[in-house]
């Protein structure tokens, strides 16, 4: 029997799930809807990887291969080591019996329990959960919405120095090398030292036909000369430093980089006490914050701390995500994540904040060229043209290639520090070479897997969405770059299967290489015309940040449809990345701006896929509903407020439970159910200044939900769910 699955994550999301799941759960039994909750939390996944919960990911992961699957996903913690590291102390003090994270493991157990805890970190719940392409667009009311009361793009100042700074040789993007497998195998990765030892990297690859395999190198050497570079560039022009990565998803490769970074800024500092600081376990992969909380427990920690802030007062400067609490840009890893730092950076006129919160210039290091110069061109593009205005801009939508971990962010167990001067090599079944690299101690290499299946779907969702449309498709593709050499070949081979994609006559399907599909997708943009991104797993996670953040002020409220491979469907609610600021806002203020527009416009097609797969056809009336009723949402403008003494979360729940039961209340395809809401659409109209007078008079004082990873169910409830008249509403529904 078909149901529907909700998840329940982490951060702001989490919080505002306790709000808002009562009130859809309500509706949904109401129509004869099976409705569920798995936790695929931070938390929850490190408790089930000890036997101390169910592991809800690896259940959903199989359920994603069934026709029935219908799931409604929420952002959830990608975390980074120092999270991981806080939400095992959170859960230790909460009484789990879970051991502490071994940075160096001394004994196999040791090497057993970080292997279990690597299970848990970074991206690991999209590869399993993404068994399907992406299409991500903004709904016709948000973008009507925005029309209507745009937010504001600031311009860049006359002769802004604001820019963006990238390796562009001896990186990621220049020296990738790509092949297409002619049948299925297992290849082994292998480093061969100039010492004539041979280290295996990855014993089994499996790999299918028609499979792509890519390899890259990042080198040491030559990072640390680029950031050296720039670091000087920044001081010289008297702007600010930042850099901008993705530690989370990436969760290999950019916390070393990271760590290449706070070294190169503190490179006095490290060169007189590295040794010391490595003896203590102090890494500057986990960032300058866990470096300066380890001080204390050196006997020179006094010392070292001061010459930190010597580096700091000498400059350059560095960008600050919170000048209030001195919180740099290199403080935590997972602080600063590209796609949502560059579009905040672009929103901004080019400005980021300096350690006494002014806004200044800045240059945004981005060290892998692959995807950087999308960035430099819209910075580029704004300085020329001035801010894109959200009441004309036309939309950029986004059809995302990420079935089946492809590409870059399926590459974490195939992302290695090399540990000797030599070559790696990706070696087949019989041992010839499909390729290799020339490498140097410290050297980030990394091979990625793009199975064939994903790519005649994601071709498929492209044509299928132009036509549907009536608007441009463009495949981001640079044919220099070895992987995207891969993929043209079988878009172009798949775009001439007309049993695949059906008639293309008269539809625009292009290939462009990401930089000039930018260019070309912003000056539709500020002609006020659409255009649909074709992209790979990386650029589909950028592009879902960048435009919307253009044009709607937020990447929350994007409609993001998943249709999995074997039929059933994955629903997203937006973007998490702004989830950290709001909980800290709630327990500060009891105020909570999360914006949960992305998961009343997730509930509309998860609800009708029910009413399809289950023959539920009251689900489908619901589904109606609440779809007229985010609209009237919109319309009278009830997203949280941005200050106290205005709405929160908790009071847009409200309001959409009041239109959604009006909407019910007055539809006729279901007498019956109509009859079943119009009571409740009754009280909540007749309540309504008291139920926001309720939810209104908690603001102002701090708050406890009883934990930032795990919070107290009793508590997030309680504090998320003010309003005894509008919960006793509910209750009597």
């Amino acid at each position: 029997m078909a149901k529907i699955i909700y998840t329940h994550t982490d951060e702001a999301p989490l919080l505002a799930t306790y709000s808002f799941l009562p009130i859809v759960s309500a509706f949904a039994q109401k129509a004869g809807i099976e409705f569920e909750t798995r936790d695929i939390s931070v938390a929850g996944r490190i408790l089930a990887q000890f036997g101390l919960a169910d592991d809800a990911l690896a259940e959903l992961g199989e359920l994603t291969e069934s026709p029935e699957a219908n799931i409604v996903k929420l952002p959830n913690i990608s975390a980074s080591l120092p999270q991981l590291k806080a939400a095992i102390k959170e859960l230790q003090e909460k009484g789990y019996d879970i051991p502490d994270y071994p940075d160096a493991p001394a004994n196999d157990d040791e090497a057993a329990v970080r292997a279990k805890y690597f299970k848990a970190i970074g991206s690991v719940v999209n590869p399993v959960l993404r068994q399907g392409n992406s299409d991500r667009r903004a709904p016709l009311s948000v973008k009507s919405y925005a029309k209507k009361h745009p937010h504001t793009n600031k311009p860049f100042g006359e002769g802004s120095k604001t820019r963006v700074a990238t390796m562009g040789e001896h990186d990621f993007k220049s020296n990738e090398k790509s092949v297409t497998l002619a049948s299925d195998d297992t290849l082994t990765i292998v480093l061969e030292t100039a010492d004539g030892e041979q280290k295996v990297l990855l014993e089994r690859l499996p790999v299918l036909a028609g499979e792509i395999v890519d390899a890259t190198v990042l080198s040491a050497e030559y990072l640390d000369a680029f950031l050296a570079n720039a670091l000087k560039t920044a001081q010289a022009e008297g702007v600010l430093f930042s850099v901008h990565l993705k530690a989370t998803m990436m969760k290999v490769s950019d916390p070393i980089i990271f760590g290449h970074v706070v070294r190169a800024f503190f490179k006095d500092v490290f060169d007189k006490y590295g040794a010391d600081l490595k003896a203590a376990g102090l890494s500057a992969n986990d960032g300058l914050g866990a470096i300066l909380a380890g001080l204390d427990a050196l006997p020179n920690g006094a010392e070292i701390r001061e010459a930190i802030d010597t580096t700091l007062a000498g400059g350059p400067r560095l960008s600050y995500v919170n000048s209030d609490k001195g919180i740099t840009n290199l403080h935590v890893p997972s602080d600063v994540i590209i796609d949502a730092s560059m579009p905040a950076l672009i929103r901004n006129g080019g400005k980021l904040w300096d350690g006494e919160g002014r806004e200044e210039d800045t240059l945004a290091v981005i060290p892998d060229s692959s995807y950087a110069g999308v960035y430099a061109t819209v910075v580029e593009d704004v300085k020329k043209n001035g801010p894109l205005d959200p009441a004309t801009i036309g939309s950029v939508s986004n059809v995302g290639l990420m079935a089946q971990a492809a590409e870059e962010y399926g590459s974490h167990n195939k992302t290695f520090e090399i540990p000797a001067d030599g070559v790696v090599k990706v070696l087949d079944s019989a041992g010839e070479v499909l390729l290799q690299h020339e490498v140097g101690a410290g050297d980030i290499w990394r091979a990625c897997q793009t199975k064939d299946i994903p790519v005649r779907d994601w071709v498929r969702l492209a044509v299928g969405r132009a036509r549907a449309t009536h608007t441009p498709a463009i495949f981001w593709l640079d044919e220099t770059r070895g992987h995207d050499a891969q993929i043209i070949r079988k878009v172009r081979a798949y775009l001439d299967d007309a049993e695949l994609v059906g008639d293309t006559t008269g539809l625009t399907i292009d290939i462009l290489a990401p930089e000039l599909a930018t260019a070309y997708s912003l000056e539709r943009m500020r002609k006020g015309e659409d255009t649909i991104s074709v992209t790979g797993n990386v650029l589909r996670d950028y592009n879902t940040d960048l435009f919307p953040i253009l044009e709607l002020g937020t990447s929350a409220k994007m409609l993001s449809i998943v249709p999995l491979i074997a039929g059933g469907g994955l629903f997203e609610t937006g973007a998490g990345g702004s989830a950290p600021k709001h909980v800290q806002q709630l327990l500060a203020e009891n105020y909570l701006r999360w914006d949960s527009l992305g998961e009343f416009f997730a509930l509309v097609p998860s609800f009708e896929k029910y009413a399809e797969a289950a023959g539920v056809p009251a689900a489908q009336v619901l589904a109606d509903a609440l779809d007229r009723a985010t609209a009237t949402f919109l319309d009278e403008d009830r997203s949280p407020g941005r200050k106290l003494g205005t709405i929160d979360n908790r009071g847009s729940h409200f309001y959409l439970a009041l239109y959604w039961a009006q909407e019910l209340a007055k539809q006729t395809d279901d007498p019956e159910l109509a009859a079943e809401f119009a009571g409740l659409a009754e009280t909540l109209t007749a309540q309504e200044s008291t139920i926001v007078d309720e939810l209104i008079a908690v603001q102002g004082s701090p708050t406890d939900v009883g934990g930032y990873y795990l919070p107290d169910p009793a508590k997030a409830s309680a504090v998320m769910r003010p309003s005894a008249t509008f919960n006793e509403a509910l209750a009597a529904f």
